[in-house]
Formats: C-alpha cells, sequence, structure tokens
C-alpha cells in the first residue's frame, strides 16, 4: 500500500501511522493509538518493577558471651529478616581471650540455626575469618512471595478497617473507661468509711 493512502486510512480511523519493522523489504507499518500503547507498555514495566525483587544481606552481629535477652532480641531480627524473605549473615565478634574458645560461637551460631529452621537453611555453614565467625542463613520463602504476603495482609487489614471504623477507637474508650470507674467506686468508699 502506498504511503500517502497508508497515511489518510490512519487519519481516517484517527489513528497513528507506526513503522513496526523498518529493515523488511517493504517496511512493515501497523495503525494504532500510540498514546495508548506507550501507557501500556509503561504500565507493564512499572507491574514488572513492582513485582521485582532484589536480594538483600542484612547483617546482625553477635559476641560469644551474650545474655539470654539479648540473645532473643537478637534472634527475633533474625525471625523477622527472614519472613521478610532477606539472607541474614550472622557474625560473631571475638575479642582478645575468646579468641581461643571459637567452639563458643560455633555453638551459638548452631543454636541459633537451630531456633529459625522453620523460617530459614544455613546457607554458609559457620567458618572462622580473623576475629569473626560468619555464617550465612537463606529464608525458606522467595522474596517475591514475602512480598505478596506482606502486601495481601496488609490489604486485608485495611479492609478489616473500612468494615468495623472506630473498632480500635472503641477499645481504647472501653480500657480508658474502667480505671475511672474504679477510682469512682473507690473514692465513694471512702467518703462512705469517713462518714
Amino acid at each position: 500500500m502506498p504511503l500517502a493512502k497508508a497515511l489518510e486510512l490512519a487519519q481516517e480511523y484517527d489513528l497513528d501511522l507506526v513503522e513496526v519493522a523498518a529493515t523488511a523489504r517493504p517496511p512493515v507499518c501497523k495503525l494504532m493509538d500510540y498514546g495508548k500503547f506507550k501507557y501500556e507498555s509503561a504500565m507493564k514495566a512499572r507491574e514488572a518493577r513492582k513485582n521485582q525483587a532484589h536480594t538483600v544481606i542484612k547483617e546482625m552481629k553477635l559476641r560469644p558471651k551474650i545474655d539470654p535477652h539479648d540473645y532473643d532480641t537478637k534472634k527475633g531480627h533474625v525471625v523477622r529478616f527472614l519472613k521478610q524473605g532477606d539472607k541474614v549473615k550472622i557474625t560473631i565478634m571475638f575479642r582478645g581471650r575468646e579468641q581461643s574458645r571459637p567452639e563458643l560461637g560455633y555453638r551459638l551460631l548452631q543454636r541459633l540455626a537451630e531456633d529459625v529452621q522453620d523460617l530459614g537453611f544455613v546457607e554458609s555453614n559457620p567458618k572462622q575469618d580473623g576475629r569473626n565467625m560468619i555464617m550465612v542463613l537463606g529464608p525458606h520463602k522467595k522474596k517475591t512471595e514475602a512480598m505478596a504476603e506482606a502486601r495481601q495482609a496488609q490489604e486485608a487489614r485495611k479492609a478489616d478497617a473500612k468494615a468495623n471504623p472506630g473498632k480500635s477507637q472503641n477499645a481504647a474508650e472501653a480500657s480508658s473507661e474502667e480505671p475511672v470507674e474504679a477510682v469512682e467506686a473507690e473514692a465513694s468508699s471512702e467518703e462512705t468509711a469517713e462518714a
């Protein structure tokens, strides 16, 4: 089809004449709404970026002589990172004479790996690296799955908040009213005791 006729046809249908394959003989053209095409391709690219996940390695540093409460706190952080689908690098830092007892760090790392085995696995076994001992934990879930679950949970919370507006406010008011009633009851019992 001649170029002039193709341009006339595009004007008639209020579309754009877009060259699809310039190197072909004869060149291939297509009638389309080019603005709509650009918008749709941009939306597809945005959606692809939204679902794309970057592998992040979080780091948690411990000492061989860690307190039980501190251990629980650090373990909680590791659990949170693994639930989010991130890898976790655990570093045990040795100082002074602690370097002569690497088995303490090894046992601590093994204990941590056992505590979080339902969320992650040992990707890199503990190894001594100068003054530090390092182990890497990998999550069972992929980052994209964890992101999708988090998004669904957030949408469920929003839907619940819309379905029950003021529910959290009523609960806070009810809990704040109870002590006031108790104080009033105590005040009235004190007044009767004085009389």
